[in-house]
């Protein structure tokens, strides 16, 4: 190091500089020399403990770390703990003869007042009233916390907390037990696994003058999703005029548990969530809704993947987890979430709209959808430009600091969806000087539109009018249009239509299981927002509103929630599977025209690779006549079956596994849709049989009888028996299905799928199951 020489006394200040700079050098060089240190999940061997410790933190601080590096310890749903440590440390203590597995921490992201209408809700009758809204249940939902201030977390004129609740309400920044209720009856936040990830890699540590260390929600997701699953009725609600009316959550009167595990702009980590799974359960909850998925695209083995690993703990006591399927459709085999003991949720629209229309110089008019309530451009036409014209992507996509203000001021900017959030693209066009903003879809998206609270007019358009409007611009020496905006529209038709992001089959773990389950609305919702931010979330949006209109299948993911609540308030003996397979055998597959419903994508028919066994119909799920339960015994049987050895097993059931002797077979989980899959290279007939067993849970005498709609032509599905008779001491019926074909002359879809179904019914009661038919190479 250079010396330094003063001839005379160093200025006070500038010394204190240069010696700052030369210690942070210092720092620098010594810490770029230290190993790196990273999150990691260990699962011990829990029965492994020695007696001589009192519990497992003590040995796990004794034998495997030392306290200080120790974020997390499971008990509950999963047995170990997460830590602090460097590569070495973790290959040293992958040693122990003790620990089943080690997983490193990951991030992952948010898949983000009339749809209980929609889903075949009215007030006192059916399943709300049977039920009492579900005041005796009480959801957990894993998300970004709540703005419990809000009116759809009342709790005037709930009856007493359920005695059996064991949660606490944890005191943080501007949260304190008091922000609690009969409503809201208990809130939790976990942060460690965030942290650690701020403090070892790109992330920023909490930021307390943009988000809040306790359960307290910063983004307003959270908020929007417990109050989707389970707000109180909400008088005159409105985002900014749209959507005006009643606001209500599914459930009610059901009790909310909050479990703050996302951070603004910074994601969840799966320490965090495993340990949000340990206290719910311990807790007491009876359902847990969680939007959450991988951010990677690549879906990890059951046994590395805390949700599934946490599910399966809350599944196998009893607890019914809805989990959001992601928003990366229309492309096929892009369903997150597949764990089978999961009830993965995919999105549909309702039958509300909030239209607007793109009025083109030429006269034509092009329609599409916005929730901007600010000034109008009262039919006054502006010139139009697409930047995009440049070849410069970053123009099209109207980036940051991409348009020069010379050519869009006080005009309609036309900007392409993607790569960066659809309201930001509205202010990038502000900041330039641009009067409003088309946003145009790409081939991707297709015709699938979600309304957004824009700051300035803005009509976003599918990938066809997109086209028409930039081959209207280049063909026009001078381009003009307006933008008008139409308000709040009921009664669409078709509706459900599946939304064009709402993640697609089939399942890339294990296709012998459809994925997702079913679809609920997740278009437009409206539900209670946080006061911390405005409507777009944007730092630049001082807006401040009630509730707010989002879509994702983050939103349809808490719809389920509410339902499995309602049921198990009506059905407290039934199991999470028997929940599932009662929403998903009653399913409705038909829309408003009693049409087939369509794909937002692609405008033609959707498939079961796209919504499951269907549209959640709650009125027909509160009496599905027969249901097709799952024990925790079937569920090993199932990993057995897929190749699973015990030790891989009892990482995720805690408890070791006994595989039977004779190898199950992974297509016969007693699941409520059957997945037939023929080897591609066969050159012939082709069988598969499945084993399902069904339970009466209507009337106690009952006879069913079978009705089969085969895939394809040359496709033949038999069932014995073909009838099934159930009376006081015979409650359950199993029965074998056959399907056939002749591989040779099948002609799949485009999804490389075909589809049929298989229904029994009692004269009342048509308990539906698809049926996919699909071809695959051998391993």
């Amino acid at each position: 190091m250079a010396k330094l020489v003063w001839k005379s006394t160093p200025p006070p200040l500038l010394f204190t500089v240069i010696l700052a700079i030369l210690l942070s050098q210092t720092l620098f060089a010594y810490a770029s020399d230290q190993p790196s240190k990273k999150t990691f999940i260990f699962r011990v061997d829990s029965q492994s403990k020695p007696s001589i410790f009192p519990t497992h933190y003590h040995w796990y601080t004794s034998e495997f770390t030392d306290q200080h590096r120790i974020l997390h310890v499971y008990d509950t749903v999963f047995h170990g703990f997460s830590a602090v440590l460097t590569d070495d440390q973790v290959a040293s203590i992958s040693q122990h003869p003790s620990v089943l597995a080690v997983f490193e921490d990951r991030r992952r992201q948010l898949h983000t007042t009339r749809s209980p209408q929609f889903l075949g809700l009215r007030n006192q009758r059916g399943l709300w009233s049977e039920s009492d809204y579900g005041s005796d249940v009480i959801i957990g939902v894993f998300d970004t916390g709540v703005w419990p201030e809000r009116r759809s977390f009342s709790d005037l004129n709930l009856g007493p907390i359920p005695s059996r609740w064991k949660g606490v309400c944890e005191r943080g920044a501007r949260f304190s037990p008091r922000s609690c209720n009969k409503k809201l009856i208990g809130a939790r936040y976990f942060s460690k696994g965030h942290e650690a990830g701020a403090s070892s890699g790109p992330l920023n540590p909490i930021n307390e003058t943009i988000e809040f260390r306790s359960p307290r929600d910063a983004d307003g997701h959270g908020t929007h999703t417990a109050s989707t699953a389970a707000g109180r009725y909400a008088f005159q609600a409105n985002m900014s005029g749209y959507a005006s009316g009643i606001a209500k959550g599914v459930a009610p009167k059901a009790r909310l548990a909050v479990y703050k595990v996302c951070w603004k702009n910074a994601g969840c980590f799966d320490s965090d969530i495993l340990a949000a799974f340990d206290a719910a359960v311990n807790d007491g909850v009876d359902v847990i809704s969680i939007s959450i998925g991988g951010g990677d695209g690549i879906a990890s083995p059951y046994y590395l993947d805390p949700i599934a690993i946490g599910s399966y703990g809350a599944v196998s006591r009893g607890v019914f987890v809805s989990s959001s399927a992601g928003n990366d459709g229309p492309s096929g085999m892009s369903v997150t979430n597949l764990a089978p003991w999961l009830t993965t949720v995919g999105a549909g629209t309702i039958d509300r709209d909030f239209p607007s229309e793109v009025i083109l110089g030429n006269g034509k008019t092009l329609s599409g959808v916005s929730l901007y309530a600010g000034a109008p451009l009262r039919g006054k036409m502006y010139q139009l430009v697409y930047p995009g014209k440049s070849g410069v992507l970053s123009d099209s996509l109207c980036m940051e600091n991409s348009l020069d203000p010379r050519l869009v001021r006080g005009k309609i900017v036309v900007c392409d969806r993607g790569s960066s959030p659809r309201v930001a693209k509205g202010l990038v066009v502000k900041k330039a000087g641009g009067v409003g903003m088309i946003l145009a879809n790409g081939i991707s998206n297709g015709e699938g539109l979600v309304g957004d609270a824009h700051l300035i007019p803005t009509c976003a358009v599918g990938a066809d009018e997109g086209d028409m409007i930039k081959s209207y611009i280049s063909s026009t020496a001078n381009p003009t249009a307006t933008l008008e905006f139409k308000g709040t529209i009921l009664g669409i038709k078709p509706a459900p239509v599946l939304a064009s992001f709402s993640a697609r089959g089939p399942n890339g773990l294990n296709p012998e299981i459809l994925k997702p389950d079913l679809i609920a609305p997740g278009v437009n919702i409206l539900a209670a927002w946080t006061d911390a931010v405005g409507p777009t979330g944007l730092d630049s949006d001082s807006r401040r509103t009630e509730f707010n209109i989002l879509s994702g299948t983050s939103m349809a993911a808490p719809h389920v929630s509410g339902a499995a609540a309602l049921l198990k308030s009506a059905h407290p003996d039934w199991s999470p599977a028997a929940i599932r397979s009662a929403m998903m055998t009653t399913a409705t597959i038909l829309d408003n025209r009693n049409q087939p419903m369509i794909d937002e994508a692609t405008g033609n028919a959707s498939t079961p690779y796209d919504f499951g066994a269907g549209h959640l119909n709650l009125g027909l799920a509160m009496d599905p006549g027969l249901v097709y339960d799952i024990t925790n015994n079937d569920y090993v049987d199932f990993l057995c079956a897929i190749g699973y050895g015990p030790k891989v097993i009892q990482v995720i059931t805690r408890s070791p596994a006994n595989c039977p002797a004779r190898k199950p077979l992974p297509e016969n989980l007693n699941y409520p849709s059957l997945v037939a899959m023929f080897p591609a290279s066969s050159r012939g007939s082709s069988t598969k049989m499945f084993i399902r067993t069904v339970t009466n849970v209507g009337p106690a005498n009952s006879v069913y009888t079978v009705r089969v709609q085969a895939p394809a032509t040359g496709v033949t599905v038999s069932v014995r028996p073909s009838r099934l008779v159930f009376t006081e001491s015979v409650k359950k019926r199993s029965y074998v299905v056959t399907v056939t074909g002749d591989t040779r002359n099948l002609k799949m879809g485009p999804s490389g799928a075909l589809f049929g179904s298989l229904s029994w019914t009692d004269g009342k009661h048509v308990v539906r199951s698809p049926i996919v038919l699909t071809q695959i190479e051998p391993l």
